[in-house]
């Protein structure tokens, strides 16, 4: 692999429960590298088995790193970040031979408002595995509607859309066994699943990390054009993202909306009902979220998330 050598590298980490994604940027803002690991989430950091699969992701990560360049600066956003982040910023520094002082954790969602406003400039509203809204006034200050977990609730992102997905079939099999064979939606899920007995949906949803479940919204959008149950639930989908910017702009009154994540971009259906559900005269975008990317170019600059 061809190294990169310069005066200041920053590195910028966007962890997600599907994916976690770096990018390496100079000064300048060019882009040196980029790539991507395994999901990892902050809240692995709970459990020893967690603990031990997070240093694993970052060790590899930190690898595909250092194979390119040296970083000078970090920049990591991490979904379930909750402010502790003593362990996690002593495990990069180790593993980039960095003094810790040069690692700045945040929340991923925090790293990605900044990848598509200014302070205080609008809401972002970013469906992954899960789902949040988020607005950063002009003093830092960090105001959300949802993201509250995938047990709670984080409406219309995968997670959501994959469990709705499993719920409708299986309560339909109950009313009338068999009937998953005439239903687009159902074969694309099995053959994601790789079977139909409900011993294979059972293992699936309670033995798979939130990020495995998450994918399982690939085969749900897939099958949205030929089967109306499928459309149903990336349309409720796209509602469920419309609740959440309804909520901060009751809270703080009408600002311009982003809709980003890789979620939101599995169906032309979800924009569109989010769309529908919101005033006329919001203004609305769909954009594709490139956080790593603008983590990496604000830790080249040594600009910390505050």
């Amino acid at each position: 692999m061809t190294s990169f050598s310069t005066d200041r590298l920053g590195l910028g980490i966007d962890a997600g429960g599907t994916q976690t994604r770096w990018a390496l940027a100079s000064v300048d803002g060019s882009i040196v590298a980029e790539g991507a690991v395994e999901g990892l989430s902050a809240l692995q950091m709970s459990s020893a088995a967690g603990r031990t699969a997070l240093q694993t992701t970052f060790t590899k990560l930190c690898q595909e790193v250092s194979d390119i360049g040296q970083p000078t600066q970090v920049l990591a956003g991490l979904t379930g970040f909750g402010g502790d982040g003593a362990m996690l910023t002593g495990l990069l520094a180790e593993l980039l031979a960095l003094d810790v002082a040069n690692v700045s954790l945040g929340n991923d969602i925090e790293i990605a408002y900044r990848d598509s406003f200014e302070l205080g400039e609008g809401y972002l509203v970013y469906a992954g595995t899960g789902s949040i809204a988020a607005w950063i006034d002009q003093d830092g200050g960090f105001h959300r509607a949802g993201g509250r977990g995938v047990l709670l609730d984080d409406g219309g992102g995968g997670y959501w859309i994959a469990r709705e997905a499993l719920r409708q079939i299986w309560r339909r099999e109950d009313e009338c066994p068999g009937s998953w064979q005439s239903s687009p939606m159902a074969e694309a899920v099995f053959a994601h699943l790789g079977g139909s007995d409900w011993s294979v949906s059972r293992d699936f949803m309670y033995g798979q990390d939130r990020g495995t479940i998450g994918r399982l919204a690939l085969a749900v959008a897939a099958a949205a054009d030929t089967d109306p149950l499928a459309l149903d639930i990336v349309q409720r989908a796209g509602q469920e993202l419309a609740r959440l910017a309804l909520a901060l702009i009751d809270r703080y009154g009408p600002r311009p909306v982003v809709l980003a994540g890789r979620a939101a971009q599995l169906h032309p259906a979800i924009f569109a009902a989010m769309q529908a559900a919101l005033p006329a005269s919001l203004a609305l975008q769909q954009k594709v979220a490139r956080a790593h990317v603008a983590a990496a170019r604000l830790a080249a600059r040594s600009q910390p998330i505050t």
